[in-house]
């Protein structure tokens, strides 16, 4: 029951819907943000929207250690659990630690060749991972063909991966310049804008599709669920 009503208030619900059908496997998504607004929360709910619901996740972390990310997924997890007033917290706790891998890498030293390797590392110790989030790559100082070579590696290995960027500013109308020579490797682009006791979620892209539908999705500040009506 706790697992349908929290995935329910999960914004990739609504991404799921209004970007016809969402990221999906073997695609390359991005969030985009100003420091301090959420992006490593809005990671953290998209992996654990797929943990909730029984699929295997990888996180690498590239800023932090393993101990530090782990810290995060219990800090946002706790509030979760208190905003919605969970009873078997300990239990589900249990099945998303079993579900999520996380690895540590020195910054900078992350690229797609090491993103294939790990992927078959973890088919070879357990569960080949569905989802991937990546924390901590420097996306803007990546060339068009290093992100082509992520996509390429999300399509062979049939995985939805994700990764975060920083932006100049709180307001982000249009994609940054430094961006848009990378923006054909992303199937879908967001953007989390800090508002009035909210966050709005936005995309910039999605996919192939010309006409970006404009999702006017609402984020609680502390979970990044969707704000209750």
């Amino acid at each position: 029951m706790y697992q349908r009503y929290l995935t329910a208030r999960s914004p990739l619900r609504l991404l799921e819907k209004g970007l016809h059908g969402g990221l999906g496997r073997g695609n390359l998504g991005l969030v985009l943000a100003a420091p301090g607004v959420g992006k490593t929360s809005f990671l953290v709910g998209v992996a654990l929207d797929d943990l909730l619901r029984g699929k295997p996740v990888l996180h690498v972390a590239l800023d932090h250690n393993v101990q530090h990310v782990r810290d995060h997924y219990d800090t946002v997890f706790e509030e979760l659990a208190h905003s919605t007033h969970l009873e078997n917290a300990a239990v589900v706790r249990a099945e998303i630690d079993r579900l999520r891998c996380i690895r540590a890498y020195p910054h900078g030293s992350f690229d797609a060749k090491r993103l294939r390797d790990a992927l078959a590392l973890e088919a070879e110790v357990g569960t080949r991972p569905e989802l991937v989030v990546v924390d901590g790559l420097d996306v803007a100082q990546r060339t068009p063909a290093e992100l082509e070579e992520w996509a390429k590696a999300a399509r062979e290995s049939d995985v939805e991966v994700w990764m975060a960027a920083s932006a100049a500013s709180e307001r982000i109308a249009v994609l940054p310049a430094d961006l848009k020579p990378l923006a054909p490797s992303f199937g879908v682009i967001l953007t989390l804008e800090p508002q009035a006791g909210s966050v709005a979620l936005r995309a910039l892209k999605d996919h192939d599709n010309p006409d970006v539908a404009a999702l006017h999705v609402a984020l609680d500040p502390k979970t990044l669920l969707l704000v209750r009506s």
